[in-house]
């Protein structure tokens, strides 16, 4: 095990850490806090379709998982998705058609869901063939799209870690945590380009943070994104710092581009805190997990912060999905506590009174 799966399995299980308050002018809007559903293995992503059905991931962290995606049937029931021979894995079966670590879930604005396999079980390296983004056909609940991605676009240390999809333009956009990087996708083409490998905006900054009394030191690059409602812009950041990032799909999408003319065309945002995941709403709001201050805020067109909803029920609040009535359903993973987690990991939905 390399030095850096090491230090990343000894804060994303036993600890992890949180940031520092915006320097913005905060306001607190009027949100309800509503539970949705729970879970006893750790689960990171969610995806919520319009029709109401609940996606979820569960990461191939502890090697004890017996599942990698599922449906949230009701209170009771989660059943394997797209099907049990896809949530079948071992180092005897093949990665390409079963996953290996699914980090997270995307519905796009067709109704397709994304899982977005990392392929870094136990986060000791990338199973050679396994780092894939495979589309699901929600009406059929088959899959009918698979990209994988080579050791030049996931090397080693790489952990693909969320994803989103321009169905107009036919590009997805993933984030790399693991060495910090961003992966650009022709959906069309099924080509990829890693990018913004070398750009400060993509890696971890120098500092430390705090979530419920736990110090958090290790550095967790480019981490969240999210599409603007127009999709001109990506925006993003590293889990590890407090600032938001923005770029111009237009550049991502011109592969004329330098690394250097590519970063030198990225746009500082603001400082917004520790946010793990970032979603745009459709009221044009970016709204983003608050680690260290168990919420959920979102940052207004105007440049204010706002916190939407904040409770200690919100422990290490990790991903977004936003339905297009405006409910917003977020996942508690509680990584800061590793083993002493007395909870089970639960989904809020957060409703407008």
């Amino acid at each position: 095990m390399n030095r850096f799966s090491a230090l990343l399995i000894r804060a994303l299980i036993p600890c992890l850490v949180l940031l520092t308050a915006s320097c913005q002018k905060e306001r607190t809007a009027s949100y309800t806090l509503q539970p949705v559903a729970q879970s006893y293995e750790l689960w990171t992503g969610v995806a919520v379709s319009k029709e109401g059905r609940i996606f979820v991931s569960y990461p191939r962290w502890s090697g004890a998982e017996t599942t990698s995606v599922a449906e949230i049937v009701n209170a009771n029931f989660l059943r394997p998705y797209p099907g049990e021979t896809w949530n079948m894995w071992d180092t005897s079966l093949s990665p390409r058609e079963h996953f290996v670590c699914v980090q997270s879930v995307y519905i796009d604005d067709e109704g397709y869901l994304w899982i977005l396999d990392a392929a870094n079980p136990k986060l000791t390296g990338v199973v050679d063939g396994g780092a894939k983004l495979v589309k699901v056909d929600l009406r059929t609940d088959q899959v009918v799209h698979k990209i994988t991605f080579d050791e030049s676009i996931v090397p080693e240390r790489c952990y693909l870690n969320d994803v989103r999809i321009d169905t107009r333009r036919r590009f997805a956009y993933i984030t790399d945590s693991g060495e910090g990087a961003i992966v650009v996708v022709n959906l069309t083409t099924g080509r990829a380009r890693r990018v913004l490998r070398t750009h400060p905006s993509t890696k971890a900054e120098d500092t430390t943070f705090v979530v419920e009394g736990v110090t958090i030191g290790v550095k967790i690059h480019s981490d969240g994104l999210a599409l603007d409602p127009n999709g001109d812009y990506l925006y993003y950041q590293a889990l590890t710092g407090r600032s938001l990032y923005r770029i111009k799909t237009a550049w991502l999408q011109d592969s004329s581009l330098s690394e250097q003319e590519l970063g030198n065309r990225v746009e500082f945002v603001a400082k917004t805190g520790v946010a793990d995941g970032i979603e745009f709403g459709k009221d044009g709001n970016l709204y983003l997990t608050s680690l260290e201050y168990n919420a959920l805020r979102r940052f207004t067109p105007e440049g204010t912060l706002e916190t939407v909803v904040q409770d200690a029920a919100l422990k290490w609040p990790d991903s977004i999905s936003i339905v297009p009535d405006g409910d917003i359903y977020v996942t508690t993973s509680q990584l800061h506590l590793g083993p002493n987690r007395v909870d089970p990991y639960r989904i809020y939905r957060v409703r407008a009174d």
